[in-house]
This record gives structure tokens, C-alpha cells and sequence, in this order.
């Protein structure tokens, strides 16, 4: 249901319903199915229903009756016309799989976004797959978009980065480090402990926000009465309102719901809420409606944030911000801890992407400045929603490239209406599908998130979580091996098993340098590099939450430089995305071997590269891959491996020419990147 709020923000959106709430119609209809009666609705509901209820061969019967597949056809269209999904869905599946209609390009695309838009991923990716197969030279942009996005929400990462390479192609956009999408090369900031919580719904629950200390409010689709008179047409569930509950515990979780205010909830959609500082003035999120649902001039029933004042113990009735509109919709109110700032999502025009943020002072008499757009650093061509303001940061999720797939929850430091670039919460706050609504006290400890991951009891299911200590540290230090001298302003380069660099830091005054906040029995390789000295590389494996001292020795590179100058060990060059040692420098390798061959005090260290084509942490790979087979074949010559004091891949890090990324270069430019290179080291 929370596609509600996603389709006025671009009619094509992720899956399950607070994303719906966070921008699309979240009134349910268009201009259309505002016509249609309540009798209307019934006679769909009851259709669908009988459908359901046909037995195998009762069902085989009446499909099997002239025209009734045609009519099935045009009675999905009919329901997909109106935002009617889940009713929608159900008969284009009926057609699809027991009917020998023929498998259109509408049909299948109708069919994956209809599952699409009530955020059934698996289904969805069903259709477009099959869509994909049939019709692959004739889709549309936005058809391989939701597609790639069905694959990433379905665990399908390399055929993912397979398409968003095509998408890119398409828009001519550089094929550069935003097509990883593998998250494997994601990190957790810090490790928490995630919980689903028992008040969750078999439908929407979203949107949590503290409130008087020990309270939470939150959105909900969940329907308290006896009798369900109204859905939303979308999903086919109940309309949302704001709910109340209580804290219990030290794990975040909740009881006792029940709903927030009668003055607040309406017979439509409420949610998205927040609370000035003193907890006397309410700001929500509501369809535009007065005595009935308001429409722009597109149609579309759109989103307003509204206010209201607590009074003598009564919630007033609510008014909208001077800065909605009928013609886009305003959403997603955030108040910063002193009360003088409020952020907000808008599609409004003159912003960077489908929806952006943006912020407006508050004035000592409620008043609001003019919005403005908080920039590049926080807005892309994506959608930036469910903004949330803690003391020195901003919180947000957005479904931009390199995510996990669906909305991932960012953070991005700063104040007011400056912010740096977005950060990444990693697992396990984020995952393959849509994670979104994301609060956290005061201490930063502990708070709550919403999600439709795997495993959930709803549509959308709030999670509590908590940070757990984490120890797990290498504790590091660099000295000079000839002078055992501490060296400062050492760089130091953390990479994970996977050769992904993680971290990088500065050895201080005393040599020393810290990474935290490690996984525990994990491998890691440190790479310490410093000015008139040789690169050192060493594995690490972490502990169980405790420290790893760990101490370098660097050489000094002057003695190895002037050996290496006499012998002079040419180059080896390589193809394009290749490791393989050609012959011709296989014979180069063979004068090497024959030097070290008659000078056994020698020993050598590979120092491999690439050019700054592709992904970064493929260079990486690709580089130790050639540090790899060019150590190999010296020994394969019969050079002990012993005597091979390191074989290091430094991807792109170290190019010889301009040719880093988006740099027109010539392929010779870029072919002299792509080597091996020798440090001769004397005992």
C-alpha cells in the first residue's frame, strides 16, 4: 500500500504500500475511478472472489467457454486502468497461466507491474523475465528499470549489473563505479541486532516516530473494525491511519495499540508523521481532500502535510502548509531537535529527481520560510524519501544506484540546510527490498525502521534495533626496518577479502592507527604505503569483540630502487580485462628469471595494475588476478617461491598517465596501464 504515495511521484514505483503512501496516489484513484460507486467496488470484489472459488475443474470450464479469455483481458486492463493492482494481478495471472492466450508484450508488462505495485517482487519478476526473453529489443526504459529492480529485490545481483549496464547505455550515461551492485562490497556501519515487532499486521505498518518519551506513533493499514466497509483499490487493503503504542522493554518492543486521534484520522490515508520538541504540535501526511477527495490538474488526488495543535488535552482540527499544492504532492514532515527546521519530500517541479528533499524554517509563530531544495549532496535522479533529523546528521532512504535494491536507509552528516553525500547504513538495516521510515533516539543506540523483507508478517513490518558493542579492532603500527623509527603519515588502505577497499587511514606521530568497528573472524589485508619507502601488505584475521595488534616494517626504497636500476626488469603488459602472460612476455619474465637465477642473494617483489576502464573493486580483483599469474610463472621457471617477498595488485590506484575515469584516452594510453612491475630487493 505505501505505492500510494510513489505513483504521483513517477506512476512507476517500488513495491509495497508505505513506499505507495510515501508518494503516489495515496488517495487510491484517478480522475477515473473517482466515478466508480461503491456498488462498483463490490461487484469487483465479488468477481475476483468467485474466480477464487472455482474449483480445478469448474475453473478449466468456464475458461474454456468462447470469448471468456478476451473478456478476462479486458477486464484486467479495466482494473489496471483504475489502480486496481491486486485485482488486476490476479486475473492477468488466471490468463497467463490457464489460458493459451498469447503472451503479449502488454499483457506480460501489464501482468509484472501490476504484481510491481502491490510489491510482490517474485511474481513480478516472473513476467517481466518472461517479457524480457520475448520482447528484449522492444521494451522500454522504464520497463528494464522495474525489471532490474525485481532482480536485485530477488537476490539476482550479476544479471542486475548486467542490466544497469544496459540502462546506462541506453541513457548515455558512463559505466563507472555505480554499477556495483553487489552487496557484498557494502559494510554495515556498526552491527545491531534487529527484531520484528508484535504489534506488525498481515497488512502495512510503517513509519514509526517517537512521541512523549516511552510512545510510538506509526501508520498502519490494519482495520480495528468488526465489519471492513472501505480499501484502498491499489492493494485491496484498508486505508491507513496513525496508531499509538507503547514502549516495553529493552528491545524496542511495543503494546497496547490503539488509534491516535479521531481528530487527526480520516476515512482516508494518514501517516508519515512528526512531533515538534515540546510534543504540542503534530505534522502529517494526508490525501488533499476536504469534504471529498481534491484533484490537480493531472487528476490525481495528490499529498499534503498538515498541522495540528494539542489543547487542553485535544487534538485541534488539522491545517494544511502553506507550501502544498494541488498539483504535486508535499509529504514525509521531519522536525530537527530544536523545532526551528522542518524537512519534507516533494515531486514539486525544479528538483533533481522523481522526489527530493527539501527544508524550511520555522518561525516563533508557526510561520514557514519558502522551501529550498537541500541539494545534490542529499537529492539524485532517484527518489529521496522519509527524511529524518537528528543533531548533526540527516536520515533518509532512497532506491539510487549501488543499493541494495528497492529504498536503503542513508545517513549524511551535517546541519540545517547542509549536508555531505549520503552513507549507506548497510545490513542489516538495509536489504534487497524497501527499507524506508528509519528513526533512532538520542543516544543513537537503538530506534526503528519499516521494511517488506522476506520473513515479515505484512505488507510492511516496523523493526526495532540496537547497537551492539562491537570490539573487534586492529590495533596497528608502522616502523622503519633499518632504523625502527615510529613512521607518521603512513597511509594505511583496510580491504576486505574480496579486495574491496573498506577503509584508509593516517598512521599518527607515534606510527600508530586504529580501524574499529570490524566483523569479528574476519580476514583483512593491510597495505601501508609512505614516500621513500616500499609498500608493505599483510592478512589479518580479526577476534571474537576484542583487538588485533598488528606491527608493520617498511624498507627503505632507495637501496631497492638503485638494484632495480641496474638490473632494469622490463614490464609485462596485458590485454584488456586479461591476466594471461602472452609469450612475448613470457621471454621478458625469462631474462627476469635469469637474473634472479645469477644473483641468489636477490629476492623480487610484483607490484601489478590496471587501466581505470570498469568498476574499482574489479580493477582490484583483475590486479591481484595478474600479481597472481605473473608470480606463478616465475615459479613455474623454477624460482623458489620464498624468495618472492610480495605480489600485490593495486587496481587503478596507480595509473602512469590522465587516463583515470570518464578521461578520453587512446588504447595505448590505457594499454600502458595495464602491467606488471618489478622491485628487485637485495638480502
Amino acid at each position: 500500500m505505501k505505492k500510494l504515495i510513489l505513483l504521483i511521484f513517477l506512476l512507476c514505483t517500488l513495491g509495497a504500500f508505505s513506499q505507495e503512501f510515501a508518494f503516489s496516489e495515496y488517495g487510491g484513484t484517478s480522475s477515473t475511478s473517482e466515478k466508480v460507486n461503491h456498488a462498483k467496488e463490490q461487484e469487483t470484489t465479488d468477481f475476483v472472489k468467485h474466480l477464487d472459488g472455482l474449483n480445478d475443474k469448474k475453473l478449466g470450464r468456464y475458461l474454456r467457454k468462447r470469448g471468456t479469455v478476451d473478456k478476462l483481458i479486458d477486464k484486467g486492463n479495466e482494473y489496471f486502468d483504475l489502480m486496481w493492482y491486486a485485482e488486476a494481478a490476479r486475473i492477468f495471472d488466471l490468463v497467463l497461466e490457464k489460458t493459451d492466450a498469447k503472451h503479449t508484450q502488454q499483457l506480460l508488462s501489464r501482468a509484472g507491474d501490476s504484481y510491481y505495485y502491490i510489491g510482490n517482487l517474485e511474481k513480478a519478476y516472473q513476467w517481466y523475465h518472461e517479457l524480457h526473453q520475448l520482447y528484449k529489443e522492444e521494451i522500454e526504459e522504464g520497463a528494464l528499470f522495474k525489471y532490474k529492480e525485481t532482480l536485485k529485490g530477488t537476490g539476482k545481483y550479476q544479471r542486475a549489473a548486467t542490466l544497469t549496464k544496459i540502462l546506462r547505455q541506453k541513457r548515455n550515461e558512463p559505466l563507472n563505479e555505480l554499477d556495483k551492485v553487489d552487496p557484498n562490497t557494502w559494510e554495515a556501519t556498526y552491527d545491531v541486532s534487529i527484531k520484528n515487532l508484535k504489534i506488525n499486521s498481515p497488512y502495512s505498518d510503517f513509519s514509526p516516530m517517537f512521541h512523549n518519551g516511552s510512545d510510538i506513533v506509526y501508520a498502519s493499514a490494519k482495520d480495528t473494525l468488526f465489519l471492513t466497509t472501505r480499501r484502498y483499490r491499489w492493494t485491496n487493503q484498508p486505508f491507513l491511519d496513525l496508531y499509538l503504542a507503547h514502549q516495553k522493554g529493552e528491545d524496542g518492543e511495543l503494546s497496547a495499540t490503539q488509534k491516535f486521534s479521531r481528530k487527526i484520522n480520516t476515512k482516508y490515508h494518514e501517516a508519515s508523521m512528526a512531533f515538534s520538541p515540546d510534543q504540542k504540535t503534530i505534522y502529517f501526511t494526508r490525501n488533499n481532500y476536504g469534504k471529498r477527495l481534491k484533484r490537480g490538474e493531472n487528476g490525481i488526488n495528490h499529498l499534503k502535510i498538515y498541522r495540528s495543535e494539542l489543547k487542553d488535552g485535544e487534538w485541534t482540527k488539522a491545517e494544511e502548509l502553506p507550501f502544498n499544492s494541488e498539483n504535486y504532492s508535499t509529504g514525509h514532515p521531519a522536525v530537527s531537535p530544536d523545532g526551528k527546521k522542518m524537512y519534507f519530500v516533494s515531486d514539486r517541479p525544479g528538483g533533481f529527481g522523481e522526489t527530493d528533499i527539501y527544508v524550511v524554517d520555522i518561525g516563533a509563530n508557526g510561520a514557514f520560510s519558502e522551501p529550498k531544495n537541500l541539494g545534490k549532496t542529499i537529492n539524485t535522479e532517484a527518489k529521496e524519501m522519509f527524511p529524518y533529523a537528528v543533531e548533526n546528521a540527516l536520515y533518509f532512504s532512497s532506491n539510487r544506484p549501488m543499493g541494495f535494491g528497492g529504498l536503503d536507509v542513508y545517513k549524511s552528516d551535517g546541519t540545517n540546510e547542509t549536508f555531505g553525500v549520503g552513507v549507506n547504513l548497510g545490513e542489516p538495516i538495509n536489504s534487497n527490498r524497501d527499507d524506508f521510515s528509519y528513526i533512532v533516539d538520542a543516544s543513537g543506540e537503538q530506534g526503528y525502521f519499516a521494511s517488506n523483507r522476506k520473513g515479515g508478517k505484512g505488507d510492511d513490518d516496523i523493526y526495532s534495533f540496537k547497537s551492539i558493542p562491537n570490539y573487534n579492532a586492529i590495533v596497528g603500527s608502522v616502523t622503519s626496518e633499518s632504523s625502527g623509527i615510529p613512521l607518521e603519515e603512513t597511509n594505511i588502505n583496510l580491504y576486505g577479502t574480496n579486495g574491496v577497499l573498506l577503509n584508509k587511514t593516517v598512521s599518527d606521530t607515534t606510527g600508530r592507527y586504529v580501524f574499529k568497528n570490524l566483523s569479528p573472524s574476519t580476514g583483512y589485508t593491510l597495505v601501508a604505503t609512505k614516500k621513500g619507502f616500499m609498500d608493505d601488505s599483510i592478512s589479518v584475521k580479526t577476534k571474537e569483540n576484542e583487538n588485533v595488534p598488528v606491527t608493520q616494517f617498511l624498507r627503505e626504497a632507495l637501496k631497492e630502487k638503485s638494484i632495480t636500476e641496474v638490473y632494469e626488469p622490463s614490464n609485462v603488459y596485458f590485454a584488456f580485462d586479461s591476466y594471461e602472460i602472452t609469450p612475448t612476455y613470457a621471454q621478458e619474465l625469462d631474462k627476469l628469471v635469469t637474473v634472479l637465477n645469477e644473483n641468489k642473494t636477490l629476492s623480487l617483489k610484483i607490484e601489478s595494475h590496471t587501466d581505470a576502464i570498469g568498476p574499482e573493486s574489479y580493477n582490484k580483483y583483475l590486479s591481484d588476478k595478474r600479481a597472481k599469474s605473473t608470480r606463478d610463472y616465475i615459479v613455474s621457471q623454477g624460482i623458489d617461491v620464498s624468495r618472492i617477498l610480495s605480489a600485490v595488485g593495486y587496481g587503478e590506484e596507480r595509473l602512469l598517465n590522465n587516463c583515470s575515469n570518464g578521461t578520453p584516452c587512446a588504447a595505448d594510453q590505457h594499454r600502458l596501464n595495464r602491467r606488471s612491475e618489478f622491485i628487485l630487493v637485495a638480502e
